[in-house]
């Protein structure tokens, strides 16, 4: 009987080589040579090693071929690659003389197309069919993980007195970035060559690759169309506002349980239906976020085409005029985008609503669910630190969603934390709000939120109107130093707040309310502060609505007379 060999392969240290610099060219062509390397490289290998001898399935972004489907284990092939995904790849080989073939090729073709990008490449033991593919993947990846973990980065020569270094990387530079179509002028090196590479428009070998993927990828969906409107390479282009609002927001986007959800849809299943079932899983997620996208991205354009056009400055250059919005990674549940600072919290709740929705379309049957961690700095503000902040707040609502889930014995839902940087930052965001958060009273953030919730009044869409009562109601619009007066009186405690209100005639009106809140406490909106049932502490409702004023937007667009839902795209 045959014995198989079954390989995957991932990348390492993908955040800071895709995040390390502070150049938006950079990371986006960074992020595309990183999904080039686990997918079509890696198909490229395949063919290049064994010719038509291999099987490679169309994924659910292609268009269906006539292609008949082959199995490894039937039809004698050299290769089968099971799925691309997530950053990763998984194959089956005849033999590890033809894993080790292909490792090589795949390997030779990142150090010469991505120089920079850390691979790490697992192989099983030669295993006999039916002997349980699923727990042999599961320990594959097992081994993968230690390899990652053991991974011994090489030492590159940094150069001698008279070489020039590279801007964004140290390494020794080998040409200037002027050469790729960038407007300023600074020294590259090899792994920054490479990335401008894939944004340049006049590359002659493939024009700017990473936009046409992009393009093709999100911006020509079903319904969707770009017109003049252009994705831009440089955060001055997504709508700062001179004089007014010069604020990006970076968007970092995860999904819940992903690796916990694959290693149960395979259990119990024989090998070539396991295969069958991590593709359907795999590309099933894959199209969730990115049809999440296209949602977002089909809203970004209407409002830029109707109500926005009066509160953005949108950029233009060369008749082309520059949406607010570009997505650096996307492709299964790991997102990252970065907008208008001014449309950061609108966008990612939007995002992930409409990655629950997708929910219908997934195998396994479970609902989807996701957390987003959003970063508003300073337009130029140092990009590499701005990603690390929204993966840091990412990763604090995953907290938030675990520890509530052990709480209330709930399932996974939906989170998101945000955090607003008027200045630099000094510290961790847990030290951050220790320290700027923490006042007698209590906690002045109710940070991180539910998106939706019918038990729990912290959840984004009561939040949101709330932020829009403020921005709109009678009682505080047009009165902006009443609502700053607010907000130091609530750093000062209940009665101080108060008081306040009575002094302003308010406290009959009270505070806005949190429409969908279960809380009959009105003592809530006399003071702005009630009892956290998490913690031993008071929390104030209102501090984190007060310094999102200038940083929410709302995402309904009046379609005759009506107002549409901000989840729902026409």
């Amino acid at each position: 009987m045959s014995k198989y060999i079954a390989t995957v392969i991932d990348t390492t240290g993908i955040q800071s080589y895709i995040f390390g610099s502070n150049r938006l060219r950079e990371n986006i062509g960074a992020s595309y040579l990183v999904a080039q390397a686990t997918d079509e490289w890696v198909k490229c290998a395949l063919r290049q090693r064994f010719g038509e001898n291999v099987y490679i399935p169309h994924t659910q972004r292609e268009k269906q071929t006539t292609q008949p489907e082959k199995h490894i284990e039937r039809d004698n092939l050299d290769a089968e690659l099971v799925y691309t995904g997530g950053g990763n790849a998984l194959l089956l080989f005849k033999n590890r003389d033809c894993a080790v073939k292909f490792t090589k090729t795949i390997s030779e073709k990142v150090l010469r197309e991505a120089p920079g990008l850390k691979i790490v490449v697992a192989h099983s033991d030669s295993f006999e069919w039916g002997n349980k593919l699923s727990g042999i993947i599961d320990s594959l990846l097992q081994e993968l993980e230690r390899k990652k973990r053991e991974y011994n980065p090489s030492v590159p020569l940094l150069g001698l007195g008279v070489t020039a270094s590279c801007l964004s990387t140290g390494l020794v530079a080998v040409d200037t970035s002027d050469r790729y179509s960038v407007p300023t002028s600074y020294p590259v090196s090899r792994e920054i060559v490479e990335k401008l590479r894939a944004v340049d428009p006049n590359n002659p070998k493939n024009k700017e690759p990473a936009n046409k993927q992009l393009i093709n990828t999100i911006f020509e969906g079903e319904g969707l169309n770009l017109g003049d409107y252009t994705v831009p390479y440089d955060v001055d282009d997504l709508g700062r506002t001179e004089g007014r609002s010069s604020y990006m927001a970076i968007v970092h986007a995860d999904g819940n349980g992903m690796g916990d959800r694959f290693k149960e849809y395979g259990k119990n299943k024989g090998d070539r239906e396991y295969i069958t079932a991590m593709r359907e899983l795999s590309g099933a997620i894959d199209k969730a976020g990115i049809n999440a996208l296209q949602k977002v991205a089909s809203r970004v354009i209407q409002l830029a085409e109707g109500n926005l056009q009066e509160q953005f400055a949108i950029t233009e250059r060369d008749g082309k005029k520059y949406l607010p919005f570009r997505p650096i990674v996307y492709g299964g549940d790991d997102v990252t985008f970065v907008c208008d600072g001014r449309l950061g919290l609108s966008l990612a709740a939007l995002y992930l609503k409409e990655f629950e929705a997708e929910k219908e379309n997934i195998p396994d049957g479970e609902d989807l669910t996701a957390c987003a961690g959003i970063a508003i700095v300073k337009t130029h503000y140092p990009f590499a630190r701005a990603y690390q902040l929204s993966e840091a707040l990412c990763s604090n609502a995953k907290k938030f969603m675990r520890d509530e889930k052990e709480r209330l014995r709930i399932s996974d839902f939906s989170a998101m934390d945000w955090h607003i940087a008027a200045s630099g930052l000094l510290g961790l965001i847990g030290d951050i709000r220790k320290r700027e958060y923490h006042v007698a009273e209590g906690n002045l953030t109710m940070r991180p939120l539910y998106l939706h919730s019918d038990n729990e009044w912290r959840n984004w869409d009561d939040f949101s109107q709330v932020v829009h009562n403020f921005n709109t109601h009678p009682d505080w619009a047009g009165s902006r130093n009443k609502v700053i007066a607010l907000r130091e009186q609530l750093r000062q405690g209940t009665e101080k707040t108060k008081q306040f209100l009575q002094v302003y005639g308010l406290d009959n009106n009270y505070l806005p309310p949190f429409p969908e809140a279960k809380t009959s406490n009105d003592d809530f909106y006399q003071c702005g502060w009630i009892d956290d049932p998490r913690k031993n502490e008071k929390i104030c409702g209102y501090f984190d609505a007060i310094e999102a004023m200038e940083f929410y937007m709302s995402l309904k667009e009046k379609t005759n007379g009506d107002l549409l839902p901000e989840n729902v795209t026409p």
